[in-house]
């Protein structure tokens, strides 16, 4: 089938958008592909420590550059569930390589924190950043010029991003992301939620809380709920940079172990030292990054992704904002229901058809790009095969060509709405994000007075006194990533949850994030300007009456524009100090630099100067009609 007219318009609005830094990228990959790496034209005693720890086979091979040799570089920790299982990967990883004519080396490891240990606590303002942290560890683990090519071991949240950005600064090599897969279904998600809401509504101690928490998140792997890491092993598919049907296999079994092994052995066969040399900087173009953004809405994805997407794209010269998001989500349909958009985890989008289902039916309803390449070759119809053991062979056939289960998975012709789950927010406070696919329809339209608030402390404080049994549009302010590093503001879902229950309209307003889990309570976040650079969203005052419309995409603060403009910013005497402490003063320097959401919201890429705040007039943020 021809392709979709929008997706063909946004694309070459894209192209011609990114033709000249994507042209400097390509040629600075060109560049580096002519120059190295050269091993055996390093001193001596540049080869000789880079080889030090190698038995003889394998100081052999790099000494004389007859093998390719392929950088590991990990995220593994004990914190994440989802990277546990990285820890065995390795040694699998180098026994194929050296099967298939190559050696590989542990380069490296990155940092990798849990957002679901940090989440309401102060770490979770390094959680933003430490995606920067992690593409320069992974330029310091590539950057010995050793390396022919590399697996990116990682898989949640900032992670896989980080992995990304890092990755493509070293675009000339050949690049596979390896998953963990997640954690065997426990408690369902559904449940474990309602655990939450009697919890934050006093009808349950702590005891029974952690009880049910720890049956959901029960073992090593990948939460099961589609947030942010599985939204990543999704995108990575997507894109062409995995194995195909590799992101949905559970942790520790053959076939995952299977397809790690398989890894290892694929990309020696990707090196500029063979005959299929692919290059994830080729891999990764402008219609890659289209087809990631259309995998996101129909799946309906994390709202992190708006500004991840925007800075693993930026890092291979590709320029996308939010209007190619919100165009592209108007004729893309929602295909999934997985929590908080369901009551399925991801096992079952898996086992009703997963990934392959979907690139399948929008393929043929022409709403991605087949034409692109791929790590295991050209056109994306390679990624409706999904891996199984033959015996013990790892091959491929052919995935569901119908849901095995459409309460959970849909095709294009009878999906669970016509446009995808996130839409981006206009109006005069500038721009924003709101995910609707998990908030019910008649939550999706408010207007009440607003209560504005420092941090969630403050608004969890004011819930626990009673103060917002009413119609209350909470803004939370200085969330940004100027503010304070733009944590996610999660802990905030089960108490409003509370209130929404009750009969309350309820919305939340921030220029901080949500979890990639956001839930049912319309949330307008990410709102650009934030109020530390001026942004209006600092000028609302308790009492403005709100009227979001998420259906519409409109978002406006009921307040004369003359007056919202000499309104000065709102200041809070018992502002919390978030500049020191849990590791939050090394991280200034980003604070400093960072760019807004809609720009990625990455301080490597953007790198403005350190302003504290500018003033922005109404006429500024509201974009014309």
């Amino acid at each position: 089938m021809s392709l979709h007219p929008v997706i063909d318009e946004v694309t070459e609005r894209v192209i011609a958008r990114s033709r000249a830094p994507r042209a400097e990228y390509l040629a600075k990959i060109e560049h580096a592909r002519r120059i190295g790496p050269h091993r055996g034209e390093l001193s001596c005693g540049n080869l000789a420590h880079g080889f030090a720890v190698e038995d003889k086979p394998g100081k052999d091979a790099l000494a004389g550059s007859k093998r390719p040799n392929i950088a590991i570089v990990s995220a593994y920790n004990e914190m994440l569930s989802a990277h546990q299982p990285l820890g065995d990967f390795p040694p699998l990883i180098k026994e194929a390589a050296w099967a298939a004519g190559g050696v590989a080396q542990f380069a490296g490891g990155v940092p990798a924190m849990c957002d679901g240990v940090t989440q309401g606590q102060p770490g979770m303002e390094l959680s933003l950043f430490s995606r920067d942290n992690i593409a320069m560890a992974t330029a310091i683990a590539l950057t010995h010029n050793m390396f022919d090519g590399a697996l990116c071991l990682g898989v949640c949240d900032k992670i896989v991003p980080g992995l990304m950005i890092g990755a493509l600064s070293f675009g000339h090599l050949p690049v596979l992301f390896v998953p963990g897969g997640p954690m065997t279904s426990g408690l369902s998600n559904k449940i474990k939620s309602q655990v939450r809401q009697r919890f934050a509504a006093g009808e349950i101690g702590r005891d029974e809380l952690l009880k049910a928490e720890s049956m959901s998140y029960h073992s090593p792997g990948t939460c099961t709920f589609y947030g942010t890491a599985n939204s990543n092993q999704l995108l990575m598919e997507f894109m062409g940079l995995h194995l195909p049907g590799s992101s949905f296999v559970n942790p520790n079994t053959p076939l995952r172990d299977a397809l790690t092994r398989r890894a290892g052995a694929h990309v020696v066969g990707l090196s500029a030292m063979g005959d299929n040399y692919r290059p994830i900087g080729r891999i990764v173009d402008e219609k890659a990054v289209i087809n990631g953004i259309v995998g996101l809405l129909a799946s309906g994805g994390s709202t992190n992704h708006t500004m991840h997407i925007v800075a693993m794209a930026r890092a291979a010269g590709v320029k996308i904002d939010w209007t190619d998001f919100a165009e592209i989500s108007a004729v893309v349909p929602l295909m999934a229901r997985v929590y908080p958009n369901g009551v399925a985890d991801v096992n079952h989008f898996a086992a009703a058809g997963g990934i392959q289902f979907m690139i399948r039916e929008l393929l043929a309803a022409g709403l991605l790009h087949d034409d692109v390449s791929t790590v295991v070759g050209d056109g994306l119809h390679r990624y409706t095969q999904e891996p199984f053991l033959d015996g013990d062979e790892l091959v491929w056939r052919e995935g569901a060509s119908e849901s095995h289960d459409t309460d959970v998975l849909r095709g294009v012709a009878e999906p669970f709405a016509a446009t995808g789950g996130l839409r981006v927010l206009t109006g005069n406070l500038g721009r924003g994000i709101i995910k609707i696919s998990a908030v019910e329809k008649e939550h999706r339209t408010i207007h009440a007075p607003a209560k504005v608030f420092p941090s969630q402390e403050h608004v969890l404080e004011a819930y626990q006194a009673g103060e917002l049994e009413r119609d209350t549009a909470i803004v939370v302010i200085n969330q940004g990533p100027r503010g304070n590093g733009m944590p996610e503001l999660h802990k905030l879902t089960p108490s409003l949850g509370v209130l929404q229950d009750k009969g309350y309209q309820v919305a939340l307003i921030t220029d901080g994030r949500m979890s990639g889990a956001s839930g049912k309570i319309p949330a307008a976040i990410q709102i650009t300007p934030e109020a530390r650079l001026g942004g209006l969203i600092g000028r609302i005052r308790d009492g403005d009456m709100i009227a979001l419309d998420a259906e519409a995409g409109k978002l406006r603060v009921e307040v004369d524009d003359a007056e919202l403009e000499a309104r000065e910013p709102t200041t809070f005497e018992d502002k919390p100090e978030t500049e020191f402490g849990f590791g939050r003063e090394l991280f200034a320097v980003f604070r400093r630099n960072v760019g807004s959401a809609e720009e990625g919201a990455c301080a490597l890429l953007d790198a403005q100067p350190a302003e504290t705040e500018t003033r922005t007039t109404v006429a500024e943020q509201e974009p014309a009609e």
